[in-house]
């Protein structure tokens, strides 16, 4: 029964939100609420949401304060240089947009931090696919895909987890993946290409005389992202981003700056300082790979450091920490709200049920292909569950039966890792909140568009695994 009503709750969320019957915010919320009272535990409801909250509160103030940390690194030019190479090679063409998209993404994802890689993709991309109307799904399905590759750095979570889970090493079993990852990765570049080329097909070549003229005509105000910040409904605040309109007076130079998401002249730069946030920036990613501090331990001293060192005035301070409030509390709330979500499910002994019942599913002549097995069932379960839910809960089962028929530990632990690109884009992961908000698009609509292809590049990635003789 609870593995019905675990399937059943899973379900009527994602139904309600890509119906948009329900926010986000408020399922992740009452449905499960709902749920808990079905199963004859109502009673037990707020300790099971304390629970939630209490496993996800590092979480939240990690994405809390990382937000604030690179939203002011990004208001004072430290991601200026790589976004104008991007900018540069997107041009007002929407294939080489979409495929600099994915090529941004994967760079930033080497810091291994999700929002991160969320919070300067869409701040650079979004003015790009908002003046040219290409599909703003478009740009969070690439970016999400190619951050779910990347995810799997030993830094990323999921390869730490599962070397944890089965006491090995992160470096067995990350480096025989890269082959596969790399396969994964390119064809998340292939897909951005195909997509880029049906935008290009549905919208045409604009040049970016054309685009701008268009800008003017409309008067449009839009953005850099002057904070990570939007309003309470995820929106991102539009304040003064963009220099003035390109008029027929100026040059060719100025009106590429004007065309670029960043403002080469806001008042927030910092160029004096650049070398100062990028050894910082440096320093605490350094630090986060070493584990020498908690994760918001680090952030929450270097949003400190960055807006004192850059900002020494209280009233500047204030303006940076306001222009981020609103995604702050936005991303924050969504957190607390899943964290509902998935204390329900842990607290009713709903996820182990369903756990238990995919692996006993699994036919006895299958054993000797449970690494199969484990690559293909990472698709549902790390979407369904989180990655500590997989990795320490169902992994060492799988493991365990996989070891009876021959299986060696490592394989089932690299053939775990499959499912990345599909699991950033789950309803539990918080950073894809700050992906959509940021965008200002419906999780729903993201969720219709990525699932296909996140799930695709997966099984490219699990048959790489098995051509190579990784997995």
């Amino acid at each position: 029964m609870l593995t019905i009503l675990g399937f059943a709750m899973i379900a009527t969320f994602l139904v309600l939100i890509m119906m948009k019957k329900m926010s986000p915010i408020a399922a992740l919320v009452l449905i499960p609420a709902l749920f808990c009272v079905f199963v004859g535990k109502g009673a037990k409801l707020g300790d099971y949401v304390i629970d939630g909250v209490t496993s996800l509160a590092p979480t939240a103030a990690m994405l809390m304060f990382a937000i604030v940390y690179f939203g002011v690194m990004i208001d004072v030019g430290l991601f200026d240089p790589i976004v104008r190479g991007i900018l540069k090679f997107c041009k007002a063409d929407p294939m080489r947009i979409v495929v600099g998209t994915a090529l941004l993404a994967a760079i930033v994802s080497l810091d291994g931090d999700g929002s991160t890689t969320f919070m300067i993709t869409v701040s650079a991309m979004y003015p790009l696919y908002k003046r040219l109307k290409m599909s703003l799904v478009v740009m969070t399905g690439i970016a999400a895909m190619a951050n779910g590759v990347m995810n799997t750095l030993p830094w990323g979570g999921p390869t730490a987890r599962a070397a944890t889970a089965l006491k090995l090493d992160a470096s067995d079993i990350f480096v025989p993946m890269i082959p596969a990852l790399l396969v994964g990765l390119l064809f998340v570049f292939c897909l951005s290409y195909v997509l880029g080329v049906r935008e290009r097909r549905r919208l045409g070549v604009l040049t970016l005389d054309e685009v701008l003229e268009e800008k003017v005509e409309e008067k449009e105000t839009e953005t850099v992202l002057v904070g990570a910040g939007g309003s309470g409904d995820g929106k991102v605040d539009m304040r003064k981003g963009v220099a003035g309109g390109a008029g027929s007076g100026t040059d060719a130079d100025e009106q590429a700056d004007d065309f670029q998401g960043l403002d080469p002249h806001r008042a927030t730069l910092r160029p004096k300082l650049y070398w100062f946030n990028a050894l910082l920036t440096v320093v605490l990613l350094t630090a986060m790979i070493m584990e020498w501090l908690p994760i918001p331990v680090l952030f929450l001293i270097g949003a400190a450091l960055v807006l004192s060192v850059n900002f020494p005035h209280i009233p500047d301070q204030k303006a940076r920490l306001a222009a981020h409030a609103d995604n702050v509390l936005n991303v924050s709330g969504m957190v607390f709200a899943a964290a509902v979500f998935t204390g329900v499910l842990q607290g009713t002994g709903m996820v182990d049920h369903m756990a238990k019942w995919m692996v006993d599913v699994i036919p006895a002549g299958m054993g000797p292909h449970m690494a199969l097995v484990t690559g293909i069932l990472s698709l549902p379960l790390t979407y369904f569950m989180s990655n500590d839910g997989f990795y320490f809960g169902v992994l060492p089962v799988l493991a365990e039966a996989g070891a009876a028929h021959g299986v060696t530990p490592l394989e089932m632990a690299r053939a775990s890792l499959v499912g990345q690109p599909l699991h950033m884009s789950s309803p539990l992961v918080p950073a894809v909140y700050v992906l959509v908000g940021m965008a200002r698009v419906e999780f729903g609509d993201h969720t219709r568009f990525v699932v296909k292809w996140a799930a695709l590049t997966c099984l490219v990635i699990l048959g790489a695994g098995m051509l190579f003789g990784i997995i």
